[in-house]
């Protein structure tokens, strides 16, 4: 019996070891050193006093944050430090021992940098405009810049780095390029508004991930410690799982609530997918589909209020006289409508297939999940609170207290003092590739506006559409795409909230309308083949084909590609100007059109298709979606009615012949 339970331990070892290679392999933020020898204590040390210190400046009674300038200088440069001690200069370096001596310098000297910021606060800020800046000053602007590219590369990705040392060179050598030149900067005059500013480095997204992201960051770091993440899954296939494809309907479901405390696509896929996918597998979905299905789900994560990929927060402060409970409540149906697109898709591959729910001794019981449901209360606190208008800040603190309280009421769940400083260093581990997307994300929008490249991009993309809405719309979508493929989603939305949504804008769709449009197709770029991460981080638990997987995920996900467009022609979907009668119509015919589009992708509705059925469910779809025209939505209706009829008449037919 030892010898069973020992050789159990080993297969759980092994299996948590392939979760760690997997992240490593598909998600950047995820390639950490894991021996870093008489290094941990350092860092250990390092990561609890930054979670400490966002506590504490959290509190109103001990000030709230610092000025914005300090408050990012100290999050920012603790950040750098942390991520030059854990993220090895390439990845062989995972697999030694210790962390090198350079890492060591470059750590301290990015924490240095900064923190020059704090020490030279009054000069930075008074006199130094007035008389200029020293070399001294440039001196340590450039140190802090260099090293926040490579520790940016370093937890996030080449891309997003490469973007923005082009933001850099175009903001110095620009001044000849036709149509997209500017007066230009010199090295002095750039790095000095990039570093000693809060326009660029430290402005609006490095403001907000040193106030309310790391917050919530460590919310769901609390969550995952109370034991919710692993409620989610039990309430998702109780819920769902008795159902016609049971297993992936949970698996849609489970990651539409764990996407409520998660900000990565892949991360998700992985945490989830690696009891999902084989589960589905073994039901006799296609490995492809299983992969996919998780990857669909997991990305759809971060549409999901009320955290959003921590992007809510960013949009917040771009959108005007729009809050943050504002975005979460609007956020709502384009989320309903994206998880309702997935969940139909596997129910009609299910159906194809002939495969069923799991039997009931297979699915958690109702007692126990009942008995559980006291873990919900931070997030209903958390929600609650949002939504009646309490700051992000205070919301976020009250959950972060709740959570601890509810982990006593189970011994295995109770939080001793190690488990609570493992928390507070992981809160800072998680929020480390965050604050590096925000601070060179930074660098590209401070570019952008500094040198006037913003709106000569939407000037650009208006005159490419030709005063057409739907080419404007399409175009935008491209960029999106195309940038989401190398950035994370807060860095992703950033960009494009400040190149792509004005364009739009200045076309007249209402603000709000713009900046979820570049946001939803910054998301879904991880699941557009040829590069989806997300997918491909599926595929390698599934041992599935990852082009195939990125292709069934893109099918399955169709209905992102689709809900953009309709709140940008149909604002009332995000509630502007919208009345209770109008957005009830509003969601039954897209969900009517996205069953419709679904279908005909999948290949199957009451029956598998004919070929002129196909392509008619289709049509109906697109009507059905079509905004604004009840005469081409009803032709819509009639048709999905015929075809539904047609299909079940000849099912009918074919089981009594059989």
């Amino acid at each position: 019996m030892a010898d069973q339970q020992n050789d159990h331990n080993d297969q759980e070892l092994m299996t948590e070891k392939e979760k760690e290679e997997m992240l490593a392999k598909y998600d950047k933020e995820s390639s950490v050193r894991q021996r870093t020898g008489k290094w941990a204590w350092v860092i250990t040390f390092i990561a609890v006093s930054l979670t400490i210190f966002h506590l504490y400046r959290a509190f109103p009674q001990t000030g709230g944050p610092l000025v914005s300038l300090m408050q990012g200088a100290v999050h920012l440069g603790t950040a750098m430090g942390l991520i030059f001690l854990l993220y090895p200069f390439k990845r062989s370096g995972l697999k030694k021992h210790g962390v090198p001596w350079y890492d060591v310098i470059f750590a301290f000297l990015a924490m240095g940098s900064c923190y020059y910021v704090l020490f030279r606060y009054e000069w930075i800020t008074g006199a130094a405009r007035i008389v200029g800046f020293t070399t001294y000053d440039i001196a340590v602007a450039t140190i802090a810049i260099v090293l926040l590219l490579e520790a940016t590369r370093r937890a996030v990705g080449l891309p997003i780095v490469v973007i923005g040392t082009l933001a850099i060179v175009y903001g110095m050598f620009g001044t000849n390029i036709p149509y997209f030149g500017h007066g230009g900067f010199d090295w002095t005059g750039l790095s000095r508004r990039l570093f000693f500013s809060t326009d660029a480095i430290f402005g609006t997204p490095i403001q907000i991930s040193s106030t309310y992201i790391y917050l919530f960051l460590f919310f769901g770091v609390m969550l995952t410690k109370t034991g919710v993440g692993q409620y989610f899954n039990d309430l998702a296939f109780g819920l769902t799982g008795r159902f016609t494809g049971g297993t992936a309907k949970a698996a849609v479901a489970a990651s539409a609530m764990q996407g409520t405390v998660t900000g990565s696509s892949v991360a998700n896929t992985v945490a989830s997918g690696s009891f999902t996918i084989p589960m589905m597998k073994r039901a006799k979905f296609r490995p492809e589909f299983a992969a996919a299905t998780e990857a669909s789900a997991s990305t759809g994560g971060q549409i999901m209020p009320p955290i959003m990929g921590a992007a809510a927060f960013i949009m917040a402060e771009y959108v005007s006289d729009v809050s943050y409970s504002d975005i979460i409540i609007i956020g709502i149906i384009p989320a309903l409508l994206y998880f309702s697109g997935v969940f139909l898709g596997t129910h009609f591959e299910a159906k194809r297939y002939g495969i069923h729910g799991l039997p009931k001794e297979e699915l958690p019981s109702r007692k126990g999940l009942l008995k559980g449901s006291y873990l919900l209360l931070p997030l209903i606190v958390i929600v609650t609170m949002l939504v009646n208008g309490f700051t992000p800040t205070y919301a976020a603190l009250t959950g972060i207290g709740t959570a601890f309280l509810v982990s006593y009421v189970r011994k295995d769940t109770r939080l001793m003092p190690k488990d609570i400083l493992d928390a507070f260093e992981q809160g800072a581990r998680i929020a480390l590739p965050v604050i590096a997307a925000c601070a060179t994300a930074g660098i590209i929008v401070g570019t952008v506006v500094f040198t006037g490249l913003g709106g000569r991009i939407a000037g650009g993309l208006i005159q490419m559409a030709g005063e057409n809405l739907f080419l404007l719309l399409f175009f935008t979508m491209i960029a999106c795409i195309l940038l989401g493929m190398g950035l994370p989603t807060t860095a992703n939305y950033v960009v494009t909230a400040s190149m792509a949504a004005p364009a739009l804008i200045n076309f007249g769709v209402p603000e709000i309308a713009a900046h979820f449009f570049v946001f939803y197709f910054g998301i879904v770029a991880d699941i557009t083949p040829p590069v989806c991460l997300a997918a491909y981080a599926g595929a390698g638990i599934a041992k599935a084909n990852p082009m195939k997987a990125g292709v069934n995920a893109f099918k399955l996900a169709i209905a992102a590609f689709i809900i953009p467009y309709v709140f940008v022609y149909n604002p009332q979907l995000l509630l502007v100007d919208a009345e209770f009668g109008t957005v009830v119509l509003l969601i039954i015919t897209s969900m009517l059109g996205m069953a419709a589009v679904s279908a005909s992708i999948m290949g199957y509705f009451f029956n598998t298709f004919l070929l002129y059925e196909r392509l008619l469910l289709f049509a109906a779809g697109i009507m059905l979606i079509y905004p604004g025209n009840i005469l081409i939505e009803g032709g819509g209706l009639v048709l999905f009615i015929l075809i539904a009829v047609l299909q079940t008449i000849r099912k009918k037919r074919a089981a009594k012949k059989a």
